[in-house]
């Protein structure tokens, strides 16, 4: 497996419903050409567990941890996240100041106090 960026478009993520001002197939689309730029395989997920961060894009390479991404949702986030794809990835390119606050806990890494609130 080379790269794979799995994008939650479930029971929150990525519908009109929770985000009606986001254009969610123009971002699954950029996405999906950032990625080919690298050969990274683009995935839609169903729900990855942690719908209070919706949108979420987790990207993952070999010989790293996956990078969880949360509030994937406006212009400047999608931009970053297209360049740092363009630029490698995890791994290869340092994420931006911006993905930086976009990051997030995977849903089984958080502690029982995180998930209770």
């Amino acid at each position: 497996m080379s790269t794979l960026v799995s994008v939650c478009r479930d029971c929150c993520c990525g519908t009109v419903k929770k985000h009606p001002t986001t254009d969610h197939g123009a971002h699954l689309r950029r996405i999906r050409e950032a990625a080919a730029t690298i050969g990274a395989t683009v995935r839609v997920a169903a729900c990855l567990d942690t719908c209070e961060t919706s949108n979420v894009v987790v990207v993952q390479a070999r010989g790293v941890k996956p990078v969880w991404l949360g509030w994937v949702l406006g212009e400047d986030a999608i931009a970053d996240l297209e360049r740092w794809l363009r630029a490698g990835g995890p791994g290869v390119a340092p994420l931006s100041d911006t993905l930086e606050l976009h990051r997030i806990t995977p849903p089984g890494l958080r502690s029982r106090d995180d998930r209770a609130e």
